[in-house]
């Protein structure tokens, strides 16, 4: 039964999903993991950027 609790504490966040039960510690690892998406999200938009600039300098000349 612990090892239920656990995973479903470690889970992905669910946008929108009921948080009233979740506990601060639970609630600060969502935070903490979302931060971590919202870096990774940006990440693949700067690097499709540096790529999407790349074919316009070729494909202008």
């Amino acid at each position: 039964m612990d090892d239920e609790k656990q995973t479903a504490s470690t889970a992905a966040h669910v946008i929108g999903r009921d948080i009233a039960s979740m506990s601060v510690d639970e609630l600060e690892r969502t935070i903490d993991r979302l931060r971590e998406e919202i870096a990774r999200i940006e990440a693949e938009i700067d690097a499709r950027a540096v790529t999407r600039s790349a074919a316009d300098a070729i494909f202008r000349k």
